[in-house]
């Protein structure tokens, strides 16, 4: 998996020593180029001006001129304007008012110090929207909102690329905005003190030889994570747990109704508003409704791999793959075909950042190995959630470091990961969690921690749909069978459980009713609290009758969901 498939370099005093590239930066840039990664100019120069001082623009895939308010592409000489042009009443009163060396660009207005007293009175005096930067001893005019991190996000969404697998180097004032913004950040050793405060890294070297030294560092993969990027876990005594964002791969374990879909939920929605795509494979359908997401095929039609693959092409198209429409059987093929182009993206993209497998019991079963040795790597970030981690394949729990235990007895998930891959597992006294907490072992360092982990904010959909009128697999639907095993009638919906519990005699619906048969089935499969909660109510014997037992249970499913037909 690519971690940084960009960088994104400022020119004056970073990439250039007094306007000039040396030739070994430029040939550290051809290295970079050469590795299939992109080249991203960032900087406050006009583009005619560019130009004139570096000969080798053909080297960028973008560059971001006027300070983010210019975009030009070298491939095609396309240039394209982010902000409108300067008023030509604001230029007029400078000259009027006698502020000197003023230049105009498409956007940008440019002069140096001291003037910006006076160019700030005469935007105050015209009542315009416009904005100061300084860059050292230069003093830039531009839109308001308009910045090298404005242009950096323009150049990547042309370029399909997202924010967190660039990294970016500066040295000045200006470079700020666009530093933070980036996954990894870093100043040239030459860099103003404030710049270099806030950077996740400071080079050795000054200028180009820095910027060198940070392409080597990219390609050799040894830059390290930036702790402002850390993804939190949850809390343990109000101190946040985090894991890295990139190098990380999680199991999520726990029975039925444990509560791993509540802290799933907090998760994605924790890496929505932080930009990290993820695809989430959905076997049951539990997610086709989840927020800010493109939901790929449905309980009558599979997903389309090409449809799946178009989804993920914008940085921020989160996809959720529901599998309802693959025969249960089929369902593991199917993600062998989608991993290896899922890891060709990454390979690429470096994204989607996360892959999310719910079920992963049943996508990797024990006889399932990796497609080819490359996709080894594609296992990293992985997120697998599950009731049994000894059900799922040692080539897939080898990529695990971090095991979160959710529910009654997390020792007992403990024990199925460290059996499955013939380890030991931590000491846990496997006392009763919480609502809202799970017991998380990190393997890297061998510690366990109680966390309390982030509720999700907008509860997920409850997926009528699927549970009322979808296909549930064998293992997942209702049997009426009986005390004495006579019978075998499947209910693979709510539609067809309620059809069913209609005809069924008494002393079958009694047998079922009072082994809490109805609500186990309400918890387990359809993954409904609350109804089982309810019908577990009706389940006491000698509560209620099999005729009113009946209606109650039929009129709480149908005040859940849509009314069967």
């Amino acid at each position: 998996m690519t971690r940084f498939a960009a960088l994104a370099s400022d020119y004056d005093g970073t990439l250039a020593h007094d306007g000039k590239v040396d030739d070994a930066t430029v040939a550290a840039l051809q290295t970079f180029r050469q590795s299939g990664r992109k080249l991203i100019l960032v900087t406050g120069r006009e583009l005619k001006d560019l130009e004139t001082v570096f000969a080798r623009l053909d080297l960028c895939d973008c560059v971001v001129a006027e300070n983010g308010a210019v975009m030009y592409t070298p491939a095609t000489r396309e240039k394209k304007l982010l902000a409108p042009h300067p008023k030509q009443q604001f230029l007029d009163e400078l000259e009027k008012r006698g502020v000197k060396n003023v230049s105009s660009g498409d956007v940008i207005v440019a002069t140096w110090h001291p003037n910006e007293t006076e160019v700030l009175k005469t935007i105050r005096d015209l009542g315009l929207e416009l904005q100061v930067i300084f860059n050292k001893g230069a003093v830039m005019v531009l839109p308001s909102g308009v910045n090298k991190k404005s242009g950096l996000q323009a150049a990547l969404d042309s370029l399909c690329l997202s924010e967190h697998n660039v990294a970016g180097v500066g040295d000045a004032e200006n470079d700020h905005a666009f530093l933070d913004f980036c996954e990894f950040s870093a100043a040239v050793a030459n860099a103003l003190e404030a710049v270099k405060e806030t950077a996740d890294y400071t080079t050795g070297f000054d200028h180009g030889a820095g910027v060198a030294e940070l392409i080597q560092m990219i390609l050799k993969k040894e830059l390290p994570s930036s702790p402002r990027r850390a993804l939190p876990l949850g809390t343990e005594a109000n101190r946040p747990i985090s894991i890295p964002p990139f190098g990380s791969s999680l199991l999520v374990g726990g029975v039925s109704g444990s509560g791993k879909s509540t802290f799933v939920a907090g998760w994605l929605e924790t890496l929505t508003e932080r930009n990290y795509q993820f695809c989430l494979i959905d076997p049951e359908g539990d997610y086709e409704a989840f927020p800010n997401t493109i939901a790929v095929g449905d309980e009558k039609h599979p997903p389309s791999l090409d449809h799946l693959m178009l989804a993920l092409q914008k940085p921020n198209g989160n996809v959720v793959v529901n599998l309802l429409g693959i025969n249960l059987n089929d369902r593991p093929h199917f993600l062998d075909q989608l991993l290896p182009r899922l890891q060709e993206m990454r390979a690429r993209l470096g994204r989607p950042h996360w892959i999310v497998v719910d079920e992963a019991h049943h996508m990797l079963t024990p006889e399932w190995t990796l497609p080819s040795a490359e996709m080894a790597g594609g296992l990293q970030n992985i997120v697998l959630i599950t009731v049994h981690p000894d059900h799922i394949a040692p080539a897939a729990l080898r990529a695990v470091d971090t095991v979160l235990a959710i529910g009654a007895e997390p020792g007992k998930i403990f024990e199925a990961f460290a059996k499955a891959l013939g380890t030991a597992s931590p000491q846990s006294d496997s006392q009763q969690l919480d609502a809202g907490e799970m017991l998380a072992w990190l393997l890297r360092t061998g510690e366990t921690h109680r966390l309390r982990f982030r509720l999700s904010q907008a509860e997920r959909v409850r997926h009528k749909r699927n549970y009322s009128a979808g296909e549930l697999g064998a293992d997942k639907s209702f049997y009426f069978r009986g005390p004495a095993d006579k019978l075998n009638l499947r209910a693979q919906n709510l539609t067809t459980f309620l059809q069913l519990a209609e005809g069924v005699d008494d002393e079958t619906w009694n047998h079922h009713l009072h082994r809490g048969d109805y609500s186990r089935w309400f918890r387990e499969s359809i993954k409904d609290d609350e109804l089982a909660n309810e019908a577990a109510q009706y389940e006491r014997p000698d509560s209620l009758n099999a005729r009113e037992s009946r209606e109650r249970i039929k009129s709480a499913v149908e005040r859940r969901y849509t009314a069967p037909a």
